[in-house]
């Protein structure tokens, strides 16, 4: 397999060190499995799905009413994990996979998390104020909830675009169709999805493609808005993989690896299997625009060699 064939195959599975993807896609199944269970366990008792609703769901997805979201302040991070419909859940994840590999391929895994989150939380300001400050809305806003990845994917959705204008997707289809045309396909879509009964949250998806689009404005500008999310995110998990014990090679670390601040070393290099994998590593943890200038460099004399 050629070097170029490789660094379009990132390992993509849970426990890669590139998994963000897949542990997204996880905790949105386990979550709205949860809360479907629940609702079951509710029918087969023979409650009512209002009962279900008030005691359970509620706690889940993010109020329209300010009041309310006040008591469960919560429901702001966990509404963009929980869906109160299997065929949305399904639906969402397919658009994430498929935007979001494209993200997770380009930017690197410690972006995409941080930008999932961001549009989430985007769309849910929108939410609360066009819910509470609209007139029209503010009359229904009692009854009205927000729930699902929605917000969140097309968050991701606008960056992937924005992060790669002309990238194409099945290129043997007369060269590809751009990647903008999926892109409006899956916002056409969304929208007709949503409720009408429901309209604060067409703001809130726009809202959360202007923060994917913001979000990537940002990166291109030298500031990594998500920085702060991806140390806590790593730190959370690693908590539970003995492999990366917090301290563990702490000072071999600090004496060996730590080369902040130190020119690269002028000499060219020689091409070998060990640097290309190398390479590819970094690709898939950080990103392609993440590499030095010797690395790209390399990569390229590998594709011309079919290393």
């Amino acid at each position: 397999m050629g070097v170029l064939e490789q660094a379009k195959s990132p390992k993509v599975f849970f426990g890669a060190d590139n998994d963000a993807l897949v542990r997204i896609i996880i905790i949105n199944v386990l979550i709205t499995t949860v809360l479907f269970f629940i609702r079951s366990v509710y029918q087969v008792s023979g409650l009512e799905t209002a009962l279900y609703k008030t005691q359970v769901a509620d706690w889940f997805v993010l109020p329209a009413d300010v009041s309310r979201f006040a008591t469960r302040p919560w429901t702001v991070i966990s509404f963009m994990f929980s869906h109160i419909d299997i065929w949305g859940l399904v639906a969402n994840m397919l658009w994430l996979w498929g935007f979001g590999f494209i993200v997770q391929s380009l930017l690197g895994g410690n972006k995409l998390v941080p930008l999932y989150i961001y549009g989430g939380v985007a769309g849910a300001v929108v939410y609360l104020l066009s819910s509470n400050l609209v007139g029209a809305f503010a009359a229904t806003a009692s009854a009205m909830t927000l729930a699902g990845a929605n917000c969140s994917v097309m968050a991701v959705a606008v960056a992937a675009t924005a992060v790669a204008p002309r990238y194409r997707i099945f290129p043997m289809l007369n060269g590809g169709i751009p990647l903008w045309v999926l892109t409006v396909v899956y916002a056409v879509i969304n929208f007709a999805g949503t409720s009408f009964a429901n309209p604060a949250a067409y703001g809130a998806e726009l809202a959360a493609g202007g923060s994917g689009f913001l979000f990537v404005n940002l990166l291109n500008k030298g500031y990594n808005p998500g920085a702060w999310m991806s140390k806590l995110y790593n730190w959370f998990f690693d908590l539970f993989n003995p492999d990366k014990a917090p301290g563990q090679n702490a000072e071999r670390a600090k004496i060996f690896y730590d080369t902040q601040g130190i020119e690269p070393y002028s000499k060219k290099p020689n091409l070998s299997q060990q640097k290309i994998d190398e390479i590819l590593d970094k690709i898939n943890q950080k990103g392609f625009q993440n590499l030095t200038s010797e690395e790209k460099e390399l990569l390229r004399r590998a594709s011309e060699e079919d290393l």
